[in-house]
């Protein structure tokens, strides 16, 4: 532990100032980068969390250390870490394309209570050093997750098209360049307009000397009678 932080351990004034400053300093910089990216939970939103938490963690000492109820300092925190999981389930949707978003957001709603907790308990090595992580593998790790899909051996596509014949031509490109199909999913959706939406999901296996994913989302959105090609 760093010595220059001691004086700021007891509950005085000065340290509930100093946890709840940081709380939100350090929250606030994480909730930026959620909010450059324009994801749901963004900068008041982490803000809000982190002293939410730091703040129950302080009440809880308040309580033992001040008022001298004897009780598990650590019981309304745990209801935190439990409790936050509602408001991250809020930003985890699911599209159209049955593909999920905002499982970043939501995962870093809970490192933000969690560092709040830190911070209101005086952990304040502990908080800073989580802050740190948690951007680098935000603003960071999202590069070498791209790399990683890129060289993913296989790719999943959600493919509208208007047309049967559309989907045998799709079928045919893709034996066409010799890559193998895994998995396929055909629906059909009836809409007001007494129209039927047809799509169909399904996993290709890649071969990277003949064809990369992108090469062949090109080639599928180019065929005829397809309305989007999106990737999984």
């Amino acid at each position: 532990m760093l010595s220059i932080f001691d004086s700021f351990r007891d509950l005085t004034t000065a340290s509930i100032a100093l946890r709840m400053v940081l709380a939100v300093i350090c929250s606030g910089l994480i909730g930026m980068e959620r909010e450059f990216k324009r994801r749901p939970a963004g900068f008041r939103t982490h803000i809000l969390i982190c002293l939410g938490a730091a703040m129950t963690t302080l009440t809880s000492q308040y309580l033992l250390l001040v008022q001298h109820y004897y009780t598990d300092i650590a019981r309304i925190g745990a209801q935190v870490v439990a409790g936050i999981s509602f408001i991250g389930a809020g930003t985890i949707i699911v599209t159209r394309q049955q593909r999920v978003k905002g499982l970043t957001t939501a995962a870093g709603l809970w490192a933000s209570a969690i560092m709040g907790l830190a911070f209101g308990a005086g952990f304040i090595e502990g908080g800073l050093i989580v802050t740190v992580m948690i951007l680098f593998a935000e603003r960071f790790f999202s590069k070498l997750e791209f790399r990683l899909l890129e060289s993913a051996p296989e790719v999943t596509l959600f493919i509208e098209y208007a047309t049967k014949q559309a989907l045998d031509d799709i079928l045919i490109l893709v034996q066409g360049k010799g890559l193998k199909i895994i998995d396929m999913q055909v629906t059909r959706t009836n809409t007001n307009n007494k129209k039927k939406d047809s799509s169909v999901i399904f996993t290709v296996r890649l071969d990277k000397k003949r064809c990369t994913a992108e090469q062949l989302i090109e080639d599928i959105s180019k065929t005829e009678g397809i309305l989007s090609v999106d990737e999984l």
